[in-house]
């Protein structure tokens, strides 16, 4: 089993110390054996963390800066909402991350939910089901992206004169994509038939996702074992019990097939957490 680090709060760093911040927050997730750095795609903080009008950076210039100051953590979002950038855009967007960190980009991407931020903002958003199936389309066109060729796409939401993609990346046979949410009818199933992972939230339910993921599997003749089973579990890895309650929770979740845990630290701007877990939790689950 293996850890992630998810950022989805920057509350605790000020705006003049954001990039040093951010870069010595990296280096030692990288150092202490966090395998994969992950970020919230919004634009404005969500109410389940924080206030709306605290600090919130966009992700891919985020993650751009991040690969030039890390080596080999894999980077990604966690996850981006379908309609905030176009299709083309987007594939072109993590194809350039993935080149230039040297073919450690992944496309985390989801249909998105907060209709507040995409509308405070002027993005596009949509009801739920036209979100999912501009969600489909896009899957196919970054797929298309980064296939040889460059023919056009024409769907229901999106269409494409062509879909070059110069230069193409550098991950082997192309980046990785994980779709996340909890939805069990749609987003499941577009996890089966497109994704080499999948994300929910590690909680309680977590085990009935995995049995959804396998019926989606079963329904387009595709081994579940090819799609990595990740989750998301927020930890203060320096409270009293935390480690201990936290490598319960890992073991819970390796038993149901889950691989890959995404920790949102409460305080991404205090070392010490990630400390804590590279000398405790990382060696402890690293042959499970």
């Amino acid at each position: 089993m293996r850890l992630a680090l998810h950022i989805n709060d920057y509350s605790g760093l000020e705006p003049a110390r954001m990039a040093p911040g951010l870069a010595r927050i990296a280096s030692t997730a990288e150092e202490t054996g966090f395998s994969r750095l992950s970020l919230t795609d919004h634009l404005w903080q969500v109410s389940m963390i924080g206030e709306e009008h605290e600090p919130m950076l966009e992700a891919y210039t985020t993650l751009g800066y991040l690969a030039g100051r890390t080596r080999s953590i894999e980077l990604q979002t966690l996850v981006t909402a379908v309609t905030y950038r176009s299709p083309g855009l987007l594939a072109k967007i993590v194809t350039t991350l993935d080149v230039l960190s040297g073919g450690r980009a992944w496309l985390g991407i989801g249909a998105g939910w907060n209709a507040q931020e995409a509308t405070g903002l002027g993005l596009p958003f949509g009801p739920q089901g036209d979100r999912f199936a501009r969600l489909e389309e896009t899957l196919r066109i970054c797929l298309a992206m980064w296939a040889d060729g460059d023919e056009p796409f024409v769907g229901e939401h999106y269409q494409l004169g062509g879909t070059l993609n110069s230069p193409q990346a550098l991950s082997r046979p192309r980046p990785r994509i994980l779709v996340g949410g909890s939805g069990e009818r749609v987003t499941l199933r577009l996890a089966a038939r497109y994704a080499d992972a999948f994300n929910v939230y590690g909680g309680p339910d977590a085990a009935q996702k995995v049995a959804r993921l396998r019926e989606h599997c079963e329904a387009v003749g595709r081994d579940i074992d090819a799609v990595e089973k990740t989750a998301l579990l927020p930890l203060a890895a320096d409270a009293p019990g935390e480690v201990e309650r936290l490598l319960a929770e890992l073991r819970r979740l390796h038993e149901l097939g889950f691989t890959t845990v995404y920790c949102a630290v409460t305080d991404v701007a205090d070392l010490r957490p990630l400390e804590t877990l590279g000398a405790k939790v990382i060696p402890e689950i690293a042959g499970w």
